[in-house]
């Protein structure tokens, strides 16, 4: 049985998936707070928990904010959370006395619905979790393209683009640059909008918005299916709206990618965790 591990800034997700593929098993537990010691104690206690409740030894992949640096192999780019600069995954491998497979959680995300998701059957894929920010992840050939930086994917840190003069620089982001596209199509971005415009302003605005940031994707990636994810996934209208707009920014007269609802929902992520091990 493949155990999966889904680490965010709230909470942890843990999901045993069967031989099947079918979630046996599901549990959420709020994200420890504090030092990286009492994270990775937890952490491990977790996966103990649930594997004795399987009754057999499990794979284990784990999905986390940021990725493992190539070089170092210590964890990058994830803010916020006391597992930044720590190496995580040789602790986890030391601690549970066996291998463990570890990859950034958009990436996860693009596996799951690669393999058996909304894009099942295509070749590239991108996969948009819109939520408390934007986070991205590629899959070719049902294998996760990290990329030789670890970064593949990361579009909610590019700017987004063809600001117009109202929008420009853009809000400050935590990484340190202003006008990310995470701070333009985030949950907690159209929230903000909605106070200061009103809703139907605002989520028209969001629409050309992640419309100009999903048209970068399509003009370098030209991906055969784009998935999206999160919280914001599920306003309906976006999959109505969005290739519409989108086809009036890309760089082709023939834009037709179809742009998809999560298959799996807010479980693909923790699915494509334990994923990482049927990657072929």
């Amino acid at each position: 049985m493949r155990l999966g591990v889904d680490v965010g800034g709230s909470k942890v997700e843990v999901a045993l998936l069967d031989r099947q593929g079918r979630v046996a098993l599901r549990q959420r537990a709020a994200t420890p707070q504090g030092s990286y010691e009492a994270a990775l104690h937890a952490l491990c206690a977790t996966i103990l928990a649930v594997e004795r409740d399987a009754g057999e030894p499990c794979t284990v992949g784990v999905g986390i904010p940021g990725a493992l640096s190539p070089r170092s192999g210590l964890v990058q780019n994830a803010y916020n959370t006391p597992l930044n600069g720590r190496p995580l995954k040789s602790d986890l491998e030391a601690a549970l006395a066996r291998g463990v497979r570890l990859a950034n959680d958009a990436n996860c995300f693009a596996l799951s619905e690669a393999l058996d998701g909304a894009a099942r059957g295509a070749r590239v894929v991108f996969g948009a979790i819109l939520g408390t920010g934007a986070g991205g992840g590629i899959a070719v050939d049902r294998r996760i393209l990290e990329g030789r930086n670890a970064i593949g994917g990361e579009w909610g840190h590019n700017p987004l683009p063809w600001m117009t003069r109202e929008e420009h620089p853009g809000p400050a982001c935590y990484c340190g640059r202003s006008g990310c596209i995470e701070q333009f199509v985030s949950g907690p971005a159209l929230a903000r909008d909605k106070t200061a415009v009103g809703e139907a302003a605002a989520l028209a605005r969001y629409q050309d918005r992640l419309a100009r940031a999903l048209a970068h994707v399509v003009n370098l990636l030209d991906p055969d299916v784009i998935v999206l994810g999160g919280g914001v996934s599920n306003l309906e209208h976006l999959y109505a709206e969005v290739p519409a707009l989108l086809a009036r920014y890309v760089y082709t007269h023939s834009f037709d990618t179809p742009l998809l609802r999560a298959a799996h929902g807010d479980a693909s992520g923790v699915r494509g965790a334990a994923m990482l091990w049927d990657q072929t």
